[in-house]
């Protein structure tokens, strides 16, 4: 009774305190004067699906399928599940970390005699938490499990952006090109009204050999434009996990059709008005939405990347408290209870006297450390420190993203517009000079200097849209939208499911719903404990106790 008591009392000592610093956060990051704390509720519905104000079926599609087959995406669940494992095994060392059962049966040789021997034992040993180093270890392995659910969120963000953003450079470059082969058509059409004048002997050959110059170096630059809208689609296949081939029939839809179809004549009979009316109509880039100028400092704070950021600091100041532990002695329980018989070779073992238990407390303390333990924890605080310069470094870098997309947007939306003058300038000036010619009242040179400046303004404009969309989704993407819209997806594709069920034991592991990721202020106000005291639906050891 007396040793029951003894080690109920050491029992007593598991948890009693927990070293190292407690995490309190990371310092409130420094944002510039001019952002404002607006409306989360006002903003954020915008942010969470933003592809949806491009107002295009095909764009919509192709996040939703990225979503789903991405295979970074793909790559990001499984490390969750990994961390969900690694989690697992720092809980299981809350219980008995020793538990063996052994046994042989040899033959003994012994001064020309011979005996059998019998033996089988339990053995049970338990390190008790006195310090907390296992609740730290827990801490740890919690946080870099939402660690590894911010990182996946953060990917996502990425990805959906990489998709828009190669979405609108295939259908930039497309107009690229519709727009190059209605001009080259436009160049034909001028190298054959110049050798009918040249046959009829108004103008030299020199004429001729200057228009066909043109027309040749409209065609040859229109190789490059379908290199680019080729480069666009693979790149769009990659982040869908798909073949090239297959991408094609995703860019389709019957609205794009009937663009392409009617787009030289449409582009033909506004460019022969007054003023380009209606000339964005029948554009292929998708219209980006207007965005405000003020940024809402509360979705850059979200931004996944920086709770990341945030949580792997969470997860480096837990191992300082398990470093620590190692100044202090370690407590433990052991027990084992056997057998052992030995008897002359050809008898019977008999196990009436021959068991054995023991139970009782220990301990250990390495005193003598020669400065090894003090180091390591210097070397924990140190990396510690290092995580939490790398926050604010990340900070800055999301300052850095918000503010250059949203410049860059407001200059390119200033350049549209001029961009736009241009264009319709350059259109005009092409209808009076060709007129202008087939009377004879101008030079040819002029007819061609009109030529030449309007593919340039006109393809100049195509890119500037496509330049003002693509600034829209490094807008957003610098704000971190995309993830939440995914909130509540699993993580891993059903059929992978199956096929690791069938490989090996999950338990329940791969049942239970993953909590999205939370920053540690979010934490404390959920009220989900960090350390050897949290115990959530997403957290088990694999189904074993």
């Amino acid at each position: 009774m007396k040793t029951i008591i003894a080690l109920c009392s050491i029992g007593t000592l598991t948890a009693c305190s927990v070293s190292g610093p407690d995490f309190e956060g990371v310092e409130k990051a420094a944002l510039p004067a001019q952002w404002n704390q607006l409306d989360y509720l006002d903003s954020g519905w915008k942010t969470a699906q933003w592809w949806t104000q491009f107002s295009d079926p095909v764009l919509d599609r192709l996040v939703d399928l990225a979503s789903r087959q991405n295979l970074d995406l793909e790559a990001a669940g499984m490390r969750i599940l990994q961390a969900r494992a690694a989690l697992g095994i720092a809980d299981s060392f809350r219980y008995p970390q020793r538990q063996a059962v052994s046994g042989n049966l040899a033959k003994v040789y012994q001064n020309e005699r011979t005996f059998d021997n019998a033996t089988l034992s339990f053995d049970a040993g338990w390190e008790l938490d006195v310090w907390g180093k296992f609740a730290r270890g827990i801490e740890s392995a919690e946080a870099g499990l939402y660690a590894s659910i911010a990182s996946y969120s953060d990917i996502m963000v990425i990805i959906t952006a990489e998709v828009a953003r190669n979405y609108v450079n295939y259908r930039t470059f497309q107009e690229r090109v519709l727009l190059s082969e209605r001009n080259i058509d436009i160049q034909k059409r001028v190298v054959r009204i110049t050798q009918v004048q040249f046959d009829s002997g108004n103008v030299t050959e020199l004429d001729v050999q200057q228009a066909k110059t043109q027309l040749y170096t409209t065609q040859s630059a229109l190789p490059g434009l379908k290199i680019g809208m080729m480069q666009s689609r693979n790149a769009l296949a990659v982040l869908l996990g798909i073949l090239p081939e297959e991408v094609e029939g995703l860019l389709g839809s019957s609205a794009i059709d009937a663009k392409i179809n009617s787009f030289d004549d449409k582009y033909t009979r506004s460019r022969n008005q007054q003023k380009l009316i209606g000339y964005d109509q029948y554009s292929l880039i998708p219209r980006p939405p207007s965005v405000r100028t003020a940024v809402d400092a509360s979705l850059v704070l979200r931004r996944p990347d920086l709770q990341l950021a945030e949580l792997q600091a969470h997860a480096q100041s837990a191992q300082i408290g398990v470093a620590e532990t190692e100044l202090f002695p370690k407590f433990s329980l052991f027990g084992a209870i056997g057998i052992n018989s030995t008897v002359p070779a050809g008898n019977d073992f008999s196990f009436s006297d021959s068991l054995t238990l023991s139970l009782g407390p220990s301990f250990s303390w390495n005193i003598f450390q020669y400065g090894r333990v003090k180091n390591n924890i210097r070397l924990e605080d140190a990396r510690f420190q290092e995580t939490l310069t790398n926050y604010n470094k990340r900070v800055l870098l999301a300052v850095q993203e918000v503010s250059n997309a949203l410049e860059a947007y407001q200059l390119n939306t200033e350049q549209k517009a001029l961009a736009f003058n241009s264009v319709n300038a350059s259109v005009r000036a092409f209808n009076i000079s060709l007129t202008q010619y087939e009377n004879g009242e101008i030079s040819f040179e002029r007819l061609l200097n009109s030529i030449e400046k309007m593919t340039r303004s006109e393809d100049s404009y195509a890119l500037v849209k496509g330049n003002v969309a693509n600034q829209v989704v490094a807008l957003y993407k610098s704000l971190g939208g995309g993830w939440e819209a995914y909130t509540g997806r699993a993580f891993v594709k059903e059929q992978h499911i199956e096929q690791m069920r069938g490989r090996t034991n999950w338990g329940d592991m791969l049942d239970q719903p993953v909590l999205p990721p939370l920053s540690t202020d979010q934490v404390n106000k959920a009220q989900i404990p960090f350390g050897d005291k949290a115990r959530t639906d997403s957290v088990d050891n694999g189904g074993d106790p």
